[in-house]
């Protein structure tokens, strides 16, 4: 038996053994740093470091809290809100007192926040403040299970004004009563945590769904367990990594890095705040982040924008030295696949270690200067942003999952990553490649169901437990998977041709510095056209260079010079494009897709359907008497 072997089989029944186990091997090393904002409100904030044993105390408390409020086991608590460290020690204390969490989405209107805690049973919703109390106190007829409301932020919980019936109480009250309740009973949380199984369900996880209404992803306990194990076997993070969290915890591949964190015992640097991420990464100086393709394709148009403004010089320096970066990412890369090494031809070697000096390691620098290695998931990368990165000396490692597989089912590896590649399966994952393409997977991170959806979960899961991811994708011989597109996003125009819309996508992204987003445009119909939405602050560092400063964004993007900008760049993709896969007209979106408006998951996939129905009219427009040439 192998040592990743031994280390899966030897895996506990719960992540709240695996914390419990955690706690005793290293209980004063540091577990999270923190920010918290200066008294004064003004200032950079201070970063604050919090234990194991530190956070044990905490994770105890609000577990033995709930126990108070009367949950029992199985039983669903929700949380809505952002990352934070309170969202961890939160979850860690609804698994420990053996019920399972329900995650919402701050950004989750009201309706569809009643929804879920309805349909999952929540007994307890934690809440950040008050406007997620809001959500549910108006509605608190229509949630008769619903018992209580932890507010995370004090100021916000009104338990003593108006709660006559305690229905809110803030979390630092309910661990008090954590507190007090282990007194009295004192063994009573390692009772609950000694009493999990393996098949216990642990977190229910509404998918946002590009289509529909949410479905309840079921994972038991053994799903999270399984995948700090895994993460761990694969050194995918290590014992001494530093990783910067600000990936929604509401999604399986922020609530996996948690799992992947508690196995290994590494520093976790937890900040939801999006746009506090480039001012934090100097502070924070990780080792490792994770992060979804959009935040990637942002860093790469932002540093081009930065360039381009620098003057015409620095700008031709900056396309340089990211053409030299992508071809030393291919050839070493090819040759590594060849022979195990990754080497470079001395000319190639020459220009690589000049165009460091210029451009990559200021990058590095941006990033921390520590950082070995970013991980992407949650939606397709382009190769071209995957190779530059990977040139520049910050390999971004493209994996693959879904919440019904608990995120982890592929990963490139540090030291055998392949852009292009989600990489090779976690031990202990089985795939099968169908005789459609489709991807299936079979193995201790998939779901036990769709929660009171069996006909839907029979749809998808088989009875020997192969699940049908709906992606379609290809298995090299060495056991790397690439990932064409979904099934059900394939294009099939009317003349029959096939088109994968993420491919043409990804290389737009690749070439276009100001795109915000693109969604290709062609089912049933004799051609492809696309919608362009524009990166409003790269959008306006453009304006400035070309005389249009100071128009208002509505204006530029609309404006002739931007189309004709655009137009451009679409003649340049179209230019590495088969004939059925060019793009013969385009439109400019008067804004960039957002969650806001529903076009955007919270985790920033495309919900393609929506976008089609928003905008309609512009794509009947382009294809308003118009013929393909």
């Amino acid at each position: 038996m192998t040592d990743t072997q031994k280390l899966l089989e030897s895996r506990p029944a719960s992540v709240a053994m695996l914390f419990q186990d955690r706690v005793a091997a290293t209980p004063d090393r540091v577990a999270f740093q923190y920010p918290v904002a200066p008294a004064s409100g003004e200032g950079p904030d201070e970063w604050r470091d919090l234990s194991w044993a530190g956070s044990a105390e905490r994770v105890y408390g609000i577990a033995a809290g709930l126990m108070d409020l009367g949950v029992q086991a199985e039983e669903r608590v929700a949380v809505a809100a952002a990352t934070s460290v309170d969202w961890i020690l939160s979850d860690l204390g609804i698994l420990c007192a053996g019920a399972a969490n329900t995650t919402v989405y701050p950004t989750t209107n009201a309706e569809e926040t009643a929804f879920i805690l309805a349909d999952s049973g929540s007994r307890v919703l934690i809440a950040e403040d008050g406007v997620q109390l809001a959500k549910v106190r108006d509605q608190r007829a229509s949630l008769p299970e619903l018992r209580n409301v932890v507010v995370i932020k004090a100021e916000d919980a009104v338990a003593a004004e108006g709660d006559p019936d305690g229905f809110v109480l803030s979390l630092a009250q309910l661990e008090e009563r954590g507190a007090a309740y282990l007194e009295k009973n004192p063994d009573s949380v390692k009772d609950r945590i000694a009493a999990l199984r393996a098949d216990q369900l642990a977190t229910l996880i509404y998918t946002s769904g590009t289509t529909g209404r949410p479905k309840g992803v079921r994972l038991p306990h053994d799903c999270w367990s399984y995948m700090g194990r895994a993460i761990e076997a694969i050194q995918l993070l290590k014992t001494d990594d530093v990783q910067y969290l600000w990936l929604p915890l509401a999604h399986v591949f922020g609530k996996v890095l948690t799992a992947g964190h508690i196995s290994t015992g590494h520093v976790m640097a937890v900040d939801g705040r999006i746009d506090k991420i480039i001012e934090n990464l100097p502070i924070v100086k990780p080792t490792k982040m994770c992060g979804v393709p959009r935040i990637y394709e942002k860093v790469y148009n932002g540093v081009a924008a930065k360039a381009r403004a620098g003057g015409g010089a620095k700008y031709k320096i900056f396309q340089w030295a990211a053409a030299v970066a992508r071809e030393y990412a291919k050839v070493t890369q090819d040759n590594y696949v060849k022979t195990g090494k990754r080497s470079a031809p001395t000319g190639l070697a020459m220009k690589h270690a000049v165009a460091d000096r210029l451009v990559y390691a200021k990058l590095r620098e941006a990033f921390g200067g520590r950082m070995e290695g970013c991980v992407s998931g949650s939606a397709a990368l382009s190769p071209e942003i995957g190779y530059f990165f990977a040139g520049a000396g910050i390999p971004i490692l493209e994996g693959y999952g879904l919440t019904e597989s608990s995120a982890a089912s592929f990963v490139n590896r540090i030291e055998d990553f392949r852009v292009g590649t989600v990489g090779k399966p976690l031990p202990g994952c089985e795939v099968r490649i169908a005789d459609d393409g489709e991807i299936l997977l079979r193995g201790p991170g998939i779901m036990q169901g769709y929660h009171g959806l069996p006909e839907q979960s029979a749809e998808v899961l088989e009875a020997d437990g192969w699940f049908h991811t709906g992606d379609i994708g290809e298995l090299s011989a060495d056991g790397f998977l690439r990932i064409t597109d979904r099934k059900k996003d394939l294009i099939k125009t009317s003349g029959g041709k096939y088109i994968a819309p993420t491919e043409v996508e990804g290389q737009f992204k690749a070439i276009c510095p100001y795109v915000g987003s693109i969604v290709v445009i062609g089912a049933n119909r004799n051609f492809c056209t696309a919608l362009i939405s524009l990166d409003e602050q790269a959008l306006l560092g453009w304006a400035k260079e070309s005389g249009l400063d100071g128009r208002p964004y509505p204006e530029l993007v609309a404006a002739d010079e931007t189309r004709a900008m655009i137009e451009a760049y679409v003649k340049q993709l179209n230019e590495g494009l088969q004939r059925w896969q060019t793009i013969k007209a385009f439109r400019v979106l008067p804004r960039d897709l957002d969650v806001e408006h529903g076009e955007l998951t919270p985790s920033l996939k495309l919900k393609r359907p929506v976008v089609e129905r928003q905008f309609k009219d512009l794509i009947d427009e382009m294809y308003e008497g118009a013929v393909a040439k």
